[in-house]
Order: structure tokens, then sequence, then C-alpha cells
């Protein structure tokens, strides 16, 4: 059973960085996408990066560019997403997503249609 636990979450200033980690399990993620997204109070869920595991391609949300960085440690089945520069409007739970379709998904991460789902982890911005 796939699994996705994130982390890494909590209460910075703005301007400040946090890294979130998703630890995955359950499958073989050599081979798949995974994503971040976001989810603001009273809003709609939003994407805001995705990664190919096998290729190491990336793709980002046009408000986190240059800020934003989201990586993978095969060794560990891990992906980050480095936040840097953080802004108020960053206030979310953010949420990791994976999905054994690597090209399908990785040419749909702003539908935000990956299979699997983790719990989320909070980050807040307390500017």
């Amino acid at each position: 059973q796939v699994r996705l636990v994130e982390s890494g979450g909590g209460t910075v200033q703005e301007g400040d960085s946090l890294r979130l980690s998703c630890a995955a399990s359950g499958g073989t993620f050599s081979n798949w996408a995974m994503g971040w997204f976001r989810q603001a109070p009273g809003k709609d869920r939003e994407f805001v990066a995705g990664l190919s595991w096998s290729s190491g391609n990336t793709d980002y949300a046009d408000f986190v560019k240059g800020r934003f960085t989201i990586s993978r440690d095969s060794s560990k089945n891990t992906v980050f997403l480095q936040m840097s520069d953080l802004r108020p409007e960053g206030t979310a739970l953010y949420y990791c997503a994976a999905d054994p379709t690597p090209l399908w998904a990785m040419n749909n991460l702003r539908r935000g249609s990956l299979l699997y789902w983790g719990q989320g982890t909070q980050g807040t911005d307390a500017s």
C-alpha cells in the first residue's frame, strides 16, 4: 500500500525558509511522478511543484519560480520542497502526491489528478 508522509512544516516569518519532506513507501518510485500542492484557508488546492523521479525533470507554478525547489533522495524514497523567501500568502496545508504514470502526471500536474496523496503538513507565515 502506497503511503506518503509529509513533515517539516512550521511557523516562520516573512522571508524565511522552510524545507518540507515527503517520505514515500509501499511502492517502487523510481519511475513515478511526484508533486507538491497547497491549500490555503478558504481557497482551492493548487499546484506548487512537480518532479519526474526517473528523469529529474521539474515543473513549478509561476508564483514559486526562483523561490522553491523540488528534489529527491532516491536512497531514502523522499521528496523535498525547499521553500525560500516565504510570503504570507504561502500559509497553507502542503500536500505531497505521487502517480505511477509519470508522463501523464507531469502533463497534468495543474489538474491535481495524481493518484496518491499524503495527509499534509502545515506551513504558516506568522508575519
